[in-house]
């Protein structure tokens, strides 16, 4: 709003002076924490491009140069970067743009001084060993230099390790140590979200933090491969009635990763088991009980599905919610695949659930007024049917009409709900 506006309004007395001048200050404090967040966003893609081109022009003329020379190199930006982290702290601690920039330059100039190093004395050790070295000396900066852009790359970087360990290393493990690593990382995101709950580099962590989990609980499997469906169904009833706390109330939902992972891993993975082949396999597994009461898939899955029935119980009682289609869908799960292993009816009871759930998700959406929790129960029905069309024997005619049926039933709901707002 401009000062034209204003004064249009004081003149017609709709405000007062006062009020006039609490907008004008509103609207100073947004300019300059934009000014703020502009600062930021160009230190640390400053340092990210300044980090790229050193490691560059060195890497262009390597061969050539003599050993001490390559030490130097190797040293001289690290060192520069943590002299720019020394001012930052004594003379320009407040601010954004000098801790997060001069943070983004430490954590790269720290690898390329690693890497760099390693490569001179011929240091033996795989990626992994690498990066999670990396990340170590990496951490206590996150703290040191209260920098959440670094606790992002830190959070991406135990992500790799862990990957490289437990996927592409041809000695894959479980890569346990990515656990540790992760909680503690955890007391900067907590703080953020006490701080700052709204700020962009909480809203990056509520993304990056899910995505991450998500990503690597797969390296836990190994000899029970099939406990991690329930362990995957139970994570992201931890993230959906997580995303629903009181953390989160007044997120926006797309800020909100939590939930919406939660809303669509939980659906995502329903329709992966609406077909025939994981049921046929599960009863022919020979499961020996006392392995599989020992196994790190079993404990994961127990100690997840806990969480979530802890979640579920406190939302509940505390009534931050109505109950929603998908809150408890983690504990139905759990039956439907325990009765799996004896019968085929549970690949029709997840069809029945994953209809009941786009239904009952529509009627959320018309109860909420809510165009795109609607449209969310229209597509997950939508998405069944298409799963449908590939795995039955029902004629082209049918299956042409199913499809005209969910197209006309988006069509009428959203035109229904469009009028009813008018």
């Amino acid at each position: 709003m401009n000062n034209n506006e204003l004064k249009r309004l004081l003149q017609a007395n709709i405000i007062t002076e006062d009020t006039a001048e609490r907008i004008r200050e509103y609207y100073r404090d947004n300019k300059r924490q934009s000014r703020f967040t502009l600062s930021a966003v160009f230190a640390i893609f400053a340092s990210v491009f300044v980090s790229m081109g050193i490691i560059l022009i060195i890497a262009h003329n390597w061969d050539e140069l003599p050993k001490l020379l390559k030490i130097v190199f190797a040293f001289v930006p690290l060192l520069t970067a943590q002299s720019l982290c020394l001012y930052t702290l004594i003379r320009n601690r407040d601010s954004i743009a000098w801790k997060e920039g001069s943070a983004t330059f430490l954590f790269f100039s720290l690898g390329a001084c690693m890497a760099l190093i390693s490569q001179i004395y011929h240091i033996p050790g795989d990626l992994a060993e690498f990066v999670f070295t990396w990340m170590i000396f990496c951490l206590p900066a996150i703290y040191i230099m209260n920098s959440s852009v670094l606790s992002i790359l830190y959070l991406a970087g135990i992500t790799w390790y862990a990957a490289e360990t437990g996927y592409w290393s041809s000695t894959s493990g479980s890569a346990l140590w990515y656990w540790l690593l992760l909680i503690l990382a955890i007391p900067h995101y907590y703080l953020l979200l006490h701080k700052h709950p709204e700020s962009n580099f909480t809203i990056y962590h509520n993304w990056v933090v899910p995505l991450s989990v998500t990503a690597v609980l797969g390296t836990l499997s190994a000899s029970f491969p099939e406990l991690m469906y329930v362990a995957y169904m139970s994570l992201f009833g931890v993230f959906y009635l997580g995303g629903q706390s009181s953390f989160f109330s007044s997120s926006k939902r797309r800020n909100n990763g939590y939930l919406i992972l939660g809303a669509l891993g939980t659906v995502s993975l329903l329709l992966s088991l609406s077909f025939e082949w994981f049921w046929k396999k599960l009863p022919a597994k020979d499961f020996d009980l006392s392995s599989l009461l020992i196994s790190q898939e079993f404990l994961f899955a127990l100690v997840l599905s806990c969480v979530a029935l802890l979640f579920l119980y406190q939302s509940n009682r505390l009534k931050i919610q109505r109950i929603k289609p998908l809150d408890g869908i983690f504990l139905v799960f759990i039956v439907v695949f325990m009765i799996g292993a004896y019968s085929m009816i549970s690949m029709i009871l997840i069809n029945i659930i994953l209809l009941l759930i786009g239904m009952m998700t529509i009627w959320e959406g018309v109860r909420s007024d809510h165009l795109g929790i609607l449209n969310y129960g229209v597509l997950i029905i939508a998405a069944l049917t298409l799963c449908r069309f590939f795995d039955t024997d029902l004629s082209f005619v049918i299956r042409g009409m199913l499809f005209i049926v969910v197209g006309a039933a988006i069509f009428i709901l959203n035109t229904w709900m469009l009028k009813k707002r008018i």
